[in-house]
């Protein structure tokens, strides 16, 4: 193969060697300014939407039972079953409200919409096991241990999470 003589331009130049060719660069759009603002009021709300259902559907199973995993498919209530109670809401409280708090914080970017999903739940587990029903029962009885514990793990969960939240001193 031979050496290009002087004179004879490589693939890509010109002739003359001191022109480069050259490209257009036009600028990206600028972001929208309240995308921002948008998505931290978003990510609250979903946290707040979802610490209620998790508060809701953990109520619910407080009261499973062994025996409910065959009874429920036949059209039968939480509880009618038979058997020793089973922990399933103590695991999800924990998990779910784990879940949550970062993602409100996380979301938002800031350290306070910890608060809100938190307040919520434990407002829904006070009312829930304070309120009588019209015959005088109780939704969450003071016999239900699951309950009580599942009470306990959960505001224990929101709380190490914002205790660890003001160790770090950064967020996630």
């Amino acid at each position: 193969m031979s050496s290009p003589q002087t004179g004879d331009a490589l693939p890509g130049e010109t002739a003359g060697g001191d022109e480069r060719p050259t490209v257009e660069v036009t600028p990206g759009r600028e972001p929208w300014a309240g995308a921002e603002p948008l998505i931290r009021w978003g990510g609250l709300v979903v946290a707040v939407l979802a610490s209620f259902v998790s508060g809701v559907f953990e109520l619910l199973l407080t009261t499973l039972r062994a025996g409910d995993v065959v009874s429920v498919w036949s059209g039968d209530a939480i509880g009618s079953g038979g058997g020793p109670l089973l922990g399933l809401s103590i695991v999800l409280a924990a998990v779910l409200n784990y879940g949550i708090a970062w993602f409100a914080v996380t979301t938002t970017r800031r350290k306070w919409a910890l608060g809100p999903p938190w307040a919520l739940w434990t407002l829904l587990m006070l009312l829930g096991a304070g309120v009588r029903t019209s015959e005088g029962d109780y939704l969450l009885g003071g016999e239900n241990w699951i309950a009580l514990v599942m009470i306990l793990v959960g505001s224990l969960t929101y709380a190490v999470y914002s205790y660890r939240l003001i160790l770090k001193r950064t967020l996630p």
